[in-house]
């Protein structure tokens, strides 16, 4: 079988297992590109979260980290879900409002990999999904996925940017796709606008500000300058995406119900919230992407709400 045949059987499977898209780069073609990573860190803009630091060379040269590579497979996957929520509640980002997708896409793209051993008992690869110290945008764009937009996060513009994005390395080459070159955000600067901390400059997030990493990443105190300007989010946050026209234009609701909103979380009114208990916490996240802030950070972020 030739490249082209298991690059179109790759994107078949792909598509069958729930994948919006699928996209492939060459990595020999943008090594040691200039990625703007070393500002991003050395501007402070990564906060607290070292990892992105101590792993950064990997981050910028991805044979660092998986030297065999001849194909990077970027794939999205739509998540987002519309619901009749409460109007006495506190937010909770869409993405977390299911279960957990590093378990769920994982398992899939498990059976994109399996599909190619069949055939190639010797395959060298590596299975990412959000936890691998690769620069994900920045390949999807360059597999033809979209462009990276004001609020850093990536467009496709078919269905915005409401999907979590992953990546199969291989040590096979393939048919590669174009690169998306275009920046169809224009003159747009609604997210840059409405972020309540301003934690956004054109292309730019400073995760010191932002209301996402505050919420989840940050461990102890929020400081009083942010702390005040959560706007009800207890878990992460949407803003810069419920406003990207994009988003309002072509966003829609995933068949995946792993994803849409659990009972549990539809239930919850302030008041509930303000009461949660430690059990409650581990019933209502039970494999959720949300218990990675804990039970500690999570009353946090609510008490914050609640002053």
């Amino acid at each position: 079988m030739n490249k082209q045949e298991i690059t179109r059987n790759i994107k078949k499977l792909a598509s069958t297992l729930g994948f919006e898209f699928t996209g492939v780069s060459n990595p020999l073609l943008f090594n040691n590109k200039n990625t703007n990573l070393d500002k991003w860190i050395n501007d402070g803009n990564h906060a607290t979260m070292q990892w992105i630091n101590t792993r950064k060379e990997e981050r910028k040269d991805i044979f660092k980290y998986f030297p065999e590579i001849k194909s990077v497979i970027s794939l999205g996957y739509n998540y987002f879900s519309k619901a009749d929520i409460k109007n006495d509640t506190y937010k909770i980002s869409n993405y977390a409002w299911g279960d957990d997708y590093h378990i769920i896409i994982k398992d899939k793209l498990n059976i994109i990999v399996d599909s190619l051993k069949k055939n190639n008992k010797s395959l060298k690869y590596r299975v990412c999904v959000d936890t691998s110290p690769l620069m994900e945008k920045l390949w999807a764009k360059r597999a033809g996925l979209g462009w990276i937009g004001k609020h850093t996060n990536l467009i496709n513009p078919k269905i915005g940017s409401w999907f979590f994005l992953c990546e199969i390395l291989l040590d096979i080459e393939l048919e590669y796709d174009n690169e998306f070159e275009e920046d169809l955000c224009g003159t747009c600067t609604k997210c840059i606008d409405d972020c309540p901390t301003q934690a956004l400059e054109e292309y730019i997030l400073d995760s010191n500000k932002c209301i996402s990493y505050l919420t989840i990443e940050h461990r102890g105190e929020i400081s009083e300058e942010y702390s005040n300007q959560l706007s009800d989010w207890i878990y992460g946050c949407d803003i810069c995406q419920d406003v990207c026209p994009w988003n309002i234009k072509f966003e829609k609701t995933t068949s995946d119900k792993k994803f849409h909103i659990r009972p549990e979380i539809k239930s919850m009114d302030k008041r509930k919230w303000n009461n949660l208990s430690e059990s409650d916490y581990k019933n209502i996240f039970k494999k959720s992407a949300a218990k990675r802030t804990k039970y500690k950070g999570f009353v946090r972020n609510i008490k914050l709400n609640n002053k």
